[in-house]
C-alpha cells in the first residue's frame, strides 16, 4: 500500500505542480519563490543613486548650460567645420588601419598558440591604461624625425609623420586599435573553431578558411569593435597634440577645437562638446543591440 507520504505517489510528490509563476510548489501549502528578490538593500542603493548622479550630471549640465540661440552660428562657423571633417577624415582612416592590422592579431592572438602569447597580449592592451601623453611621447621617440624609425623614413623615403594630418591618423590608430583587437579576439575565441578546420579539411587554406568561414562568423565583432575604434579615435587629444600638434585646418580635430576654445570662447567650447556627445550617443545606440538589451 503506497503512504500518503510517498515521493512516488501520484501528484503527492515533493514537487507538486513543478515549477509554477516563479515558484517550486511543495505540497498544498507550502512553496518557495524562485525569481529575484524585489527589495534592494539600502546600502547597496544610495551608493548606486551616487553613482548614477556622478556620471549624468555633467552631461545635463552641458545641456543645460550650452547656449543653444548661438548654437546655430557657432556649428557653422569655418573653424569648426574643418575641425569637425577633419576629426571624421582621420577617425575614419585610423579605424581603417585598425582593420588592417588589428584583424589579423586578433585572430593571431586568438587561434594560434606561440610563446609568450600572454606577454603579447598584454602589449596589444597596454595603450588602453597607457596615458594618452605618454603615447605621443613614444610615438614621437619611434616615429619622429629622429626617432628610431622616423630617422630612416625621413632619409629614405622623405617621409615625416609628427605635425601632418597622417601624424593624427597615426596617433589615433595607436590609442583605438586596441578597442578593435579585443573585440574581435573575443568574438573568436566565442566562435567554433571546427568550422574552420573542415574548411581545411575540405581543401581549403588557411586564408580562405579565414575569409570564406571565419569572417562572416566575426563580422558582427567586428563591426562593434570598429564603431569602438572610430570613437575612440574621434575623440583622441593627448596622443595627438603631443604627436601631431595643434595646426587649424592641418592637425586640429574637435577635441583640440575644443581645448583651444574654452581659453578663449566658452561658448564655442560647449557647441563643440556638444557635437562630440552626440556623437557618442550615436554610438551607443548603434551598439544598444550588443552592450544596451537586457539579458
Amino acid at each position: 500500500m503506497t503512504s500518503p507520504h510517498d515521493p512516488s505517489a501520484a501528484g503527492a510528490g515533493p514537487l507538486k505542480g513543478g515549477l509554477r509563476g516563479g515558484r517550486f510548489r511543495l505540497g498544498p501549502h507550502r512553496s518557495v519563490r524562485t525569481g529575484p528578490r524585489r527589495g534592494v538593500p539600502l546600502p547597496l542603493l544610495l551608493p548606486a543613486l551616487v553613482g548614477l548622479v556622478f556620471l549624468v550630471l555633467p552631461l545635463i549640465a552641458l545641456l543645460v548650460r550650452t547656449p543653444w540661440h548661438s548654437l546655430p552660428d557657432q556649428l557653422t562657423s569655418t573653424e569648426v567645420w574643418q575641425a569637425l571633417r577633419l576629426s571624421l577624415l582621420c577617425a575614419t582612416a585610423a579605424t581603417a588601419v585598425s582593420l588592417v592590422i588589428g584583424v589579423p592579431l586578433a585572430w593571431l592572438l586568438a587561434r594560434v598558440e606561440f610563446p609568450g602569447r600572454g606577454f603579447v597580449r598584454a602589449l596589444v592592451t597596454l595603450p588602453l591604461v597607457l596615458p594618452p601623453v605618454v603615447g605621443g611621447v613614444a610615438l614621437l621617440m619611434a616615429l619622429g624625425r629622429n626617432g628610431v624609425v622616423g630617422q630612416w623614413l625621413d632619409s629614405w623615403f622623405g617621409i615625416t609623420l609628427p605635425f601632418t594630418t597622417a601624424g593624427v591618423v597615426v596617433a589615433e590608430a595607436f590609442v583605438a586599435m586596441p578597442f578593435l583587437v579585443i573585440s574581435v579576439e573575443g568574438t573568436l575565441r566565442a566562435a567554433d573553431p571546427r568550422y574552420e578546420e573542415a574548411a581545411t579539411t575540405l581543401g581549403a587554406s588557411r586564408f580562405t578558411a579565414f575569409r570564406r568561414v571565419t569572417l562572416p562568423l566575426i563580422a558582427p565583432g567586428i563591426a562593434a569593435g570598429a564603431v569602438l575604434a572610430w570613437a575612440r579615435a574621434l575623440g583622441e587629444f593627448g596622443a595627438t597634440i603631443t604627436f601631431a600638434g595643434n595646426f587649424p585646418g592641418r592637425t586640429q580635430t574637435m577635441p583640440l577645437a575644443v581645448y583651444l576654445a574654452l581659453q578663449s570662447d566658452p561658448a564655442a567650447a560647449m557647441s563643440l562638446s556638444l557635437v562630440l556627445l552626440a556623437v557618442s550617443v550615436a554610438v551607443l545606440a548603434g551598439l544598444r543591440d550588443r552592450w544596451m538589451t537586457a539579458s
